[in-house]
């Protein structure tokens, strides 16, 4: 099985873009992906890619708590 953070990282590369290019090339995963450009409504989206993946549910406290690509990882192995 792949590791959180590659599940994460082959995620990202596949959902989000950022001025018409992919995402994962650039991903640096101690940023937030507002950091790297990705949307509000791009971010809402790919929560929900994340939950449906890995089979978990982000309360209004967990993405607020969740502020960049490294925590998000921590949080899906805690």
């Amino acid at each position: 099985m792949s590791s959180t953070e590659e599940r994460v990282t082959a995620l990202v590369a596949a959902n989000l873009e950022v001025d018409g290019q992919p995402l994962g090339d650039s991903l640096n995963l101690e940023a937030s992906l507002v950091d790297h450009g990705v949307s509000s409504l791009d971010l809402v989206a790919f929560a929900k890619v994340v939950a449906q993946d890995f089979g978990v549910t982000f309360s209004t406290e967990d993405c607020a708590s969740i502020n960049t690509i490294q925590g998000l990882i921590d949080f899906l192995d805690g």
